[in-house]
């Protein structure tokens, strides 16, 4: 399912309308995105938990050359599905 898909659907359930329901998705994704780059965690209970995760720097090797290079420490994003999402898909 892809944004505009999500839109519809959630217009179909609430009556909005899909400009607006797309307004809400819009509003939803920038906001954890904005609070992911704050390095906060998004819980939204029955669902899951966004969390930024720290990756320390390490060595690994060029799949090409075999060669050994340095990599960088960074940030990312993990996800841990909620209780009733878990559910829902087994």
């Amino acid at each position: 399912m892809r944004k505009p898909e999500l839109a519809a659907a959630i217009a179909d359930q609430t009556g909005l309308t899909r400009e607006k329901a797309s307004e809400v998705v819009n509003a939803v994704t920038d906001q954890i995105t904005a609070a992911a780059a704050r390095g906060e965690d998004i819980s939204l209970i029955g669902f899951g938990t966004f969390s930024v995760r720290k990756r320390e720097a390490r060595t690994g090797r060029n799949p090409q050359t075999g060669a050994t290079i340095q990599i960088a420490a960074s940030k990312t994003v993990g996800f841990k599905p909620g209780k009733a999402l878990k559910e829902a898909v087994s």
